[in-house]
């Protein structure tokens, strides 16, 4: 059955402060039982304590994250034994990308290039049992050549399955569950992030009146925000199902920025909102 989780890259200051246990314990008394390790140092100490605190809270590990490049998780190009035995040493059955470094994008060549090393590294992984999937942003629906930059990351890597972000997918201009049913069969994970647009604030104004038409293009821009689940435009009703529907095992709750709210906060409410609409058997 599929399941609703956290994705640990909101909580990493946590992590740091009071160490994976405590997190994890908090994660439980909210109510969820899956995570996704992201920017999470994995170090022996971590996965260990990580280890002992999913056994003691009842939590999956639903997926670790890898990179093919520097970043700030272990990289598959160098450390995918490292990253294989993290993942046998959590029970994961799942490693996801979370984005292809930043120069992969600049040139077709450079993005083929790199695709295929994602998928030299899903081949590798699936000999070891574990999925590895791509992490969707924005950029990768730019188009080059009439076709978008996710088009060629799915055609150079065909072993390599997909994490779709849905806020990520609603920025980059596509609709999220357009997006999931025309993915499906190919879709391993699903972020659930809410997008909002924030009313002018007095500060942004305020900015504005001081900073000039440059000012105002970068406030302007910024009202788009990441939001807790059902507190922006996404409709959950069917982004879930689709979701659902298009073949996701674990679905991901992730809140990039929180804006001054404490991040455990930010996941009640997402928790709640999704027990409103139906989906807590899913939690």
């Amino acid at each position: 059955m599929s399941t609703i989780g956290v994705q640990m890259m909101m909580l990493k200051e946590q992590v740091e402060q009071t160490g994976p246990r405590e997190v994890l314990r908090r994660l439980h008394e909210l109510g969820f039982r899956s995570v996704e390790v992201s920017q999470i140092p994995m170090t022996p100490e971590n996965v260990d304590q990580m280890r002992r605190a999913g056994d003691d809270f009842g939590i999956v590990f639903g997926a670790l994250s890898a990179g093919v490049g520097p970043g700030p998780n272990d990289s598959l190009l160098d450390a995918a034994d490292k990253v294989i035995a993290d993942a046998r040493a959590l029970g994961a059955e799942r490693v996801r990308i979370g984005m292809m470094p930043l120069a992969a994008f600049t040139s077709h060549e450079a993005l083929v290039a790199a695709s295929r090393q994602a998928e030299k590294a899903a081949r590798r992984l699936a000999e070891e049992g574990i999925t590895l999937s791509y992490h969707n942003h924005h950029v990768e629906f730019a188009r080059r050549g009439g076709i978008t930059l996710l088009d060629t990351i799915r055609a150079e890597a065909p072993t390599l399955k997909l994490e779709i972000d849905v806020h990520w997918v609603q920025r980059g201009g596509k609709d999220p569950v357009r997006t999931l049913t025309e993915l499906t069969g190919r879709v391993d994970l699903v972020h659930l992030k809410d997008y909002r647009v924030a009313a002018p604030t007095p500060e942004v104004l305020e900015q504005v009146s001081s900073g000039g038409p440059e000012a105002f293009q970068r406030a302007f821009t910024d009202l788009v925000q990441f939001a807790e689940v059902g507190e922006g435009s996404l409709d959950w009703v069917e982004v879930v199902p689709a979701a659902l529907d298009a073949g996701a095992k674990h679905l991901f709750i992730e809140q990039d920025v929180q804006y001054g709210r404490d991040p455990f906060d930010c996941l009640r409410t997402s928790r709640d909102n999704l027990v409103e609409l139906g989906f807590g058997h899913l939690i």
